[in-house]
């Protein structure tokens, strides 16, 4: 091609910086391989004979996909392109979470992002397999050469019916919560909601009323809509809009449920690199982010190896 656009030997063997009789050896042989003659040699130069132009036009198609491929393969290398691939166990795309996922999107448009809800067990064996390059949970989850981090916390908050008695109230007590009944699911936070509320009436010695539901989370706001019990959810969760249901903050400062990272450290993923790096450098007028002291960093990665004693 560069011959064909130069009409001469010695001028395309020093645009390609390689000497002129290489030049001519490797058109010696490419046409000798093809069969074809590509150039016309004459005094006053060489022409591309008419078999060459087709020849160098299919030619041109070629390495123009070519070209593409390694600029594509180096923004996927560096991070620019590529895909990142997130599972999520109870927790809501809203809050911190979603301004730290936007952060990310505007900093790597071309990254696809991979969203997947899943059971807790299923979402951490993803991270572990490499089919999944971070995951997000409520609570302390611990998996075998993962590392983990605990990113922030979230208050809990009662949901109510919205015509109920409590409903006036601007913040609640444990104690105006004694004669309810908690519904609680097996699955998402609703281990982490058992313990809690079991544990804040044990202080206080007063009988927990729990039922323990096999049901969605939407199921469960409309079972709260529909006057079966009340619940605690995140605060992430007042995303959600289901009519008949209102949230009432708790007078207790211990009433919350930390959001943890966690991915392998042996994943060389570059758009999880970068969105490690992002995590690490967020500050707080990026990322508003619910109950974290002040001296505390909003990020931190963790330095250490993953713990091998899990």
């Amino acid at each position: 091609m560069t011959i064909a656009e130069h009409h001469n030997f010695r001028h395309a063997a020093a645009a390609l910086g390689i000497s002129q009789s290489s030049i001519s050896q490797r058109i010696k042989q490419l046409e000798s391989d093809l069969g074809i003659l590509l150039f016309e040699r004459r005094p006053r130069g060489i022409i591309v004979t008419e078999a060459g132009r087709h020849f160098l036009e299919q030619v041109a198609i070629g390495v123009d996909h070519l070209a593409h491929a390694v600029r594509m393969a180096g923004k996927i290398a560096n991070g620019r392109r590529g895909r990142l691939q997130i599972g999520l166990h109870g927790v809501f795309i809203s809050g911190a979470l979603a301004r730290l996922l936007q952060c990310f999107r505007r900093q790597y448009p071309d990254v696809e992002i991979d969203i997947a809800d899943g059971q807790r067990q299923n979402v951490l064996r993803q991270i572990h397999e490499n089919r999944s390059d971070i995951a997000f949970l409520f609570g302390e989850p611990r998996f075998p050469g993962c590392h983990s981090w605990q990113l922030w916390k979230e208050r809990f908050l009662v949901v109510l019916p919205t015509h109920h008695a409590l409903a006036d109230k601007e913040e609640l007590n444990w104690t105006d919560l004694a004669s309810k009944t908690f519904l609680v699911r097996h699955d998402g936070v609703g281990p982490q909601v058992l313990e809690h509320v079991i544990q804040r009436f044990d202080e206080r010695g007063i009988q927990a009323c729990v039922r323990r539901l096999d049901v969605g989370r939407d199921t469960l706001m409309r079972m709260v809509a529909e006057r079966y019990g009340v619940t605690l959810v995140p605060e992430s969760a007042t995303a959600i809009a289901i009519p008949g249901i209102i949230f009432r903050p708790l007078n207790d400062q211990a009433a919350s449920i930390s959001v943890t990272a966690v991915w392998s450290p042996f994943n060389q993923n570059p758009p999880l690199r970068d969105f490690l790096t992002l995590m690490r450098r967020s500050n707080r007028t990026e990322i508003e982010l619910p109950l974290k002291s002040p001296q505390e960093p909003v990020f931190s990665l963790p330095a250490q190896r993953p713990d091998q004693s899990l």
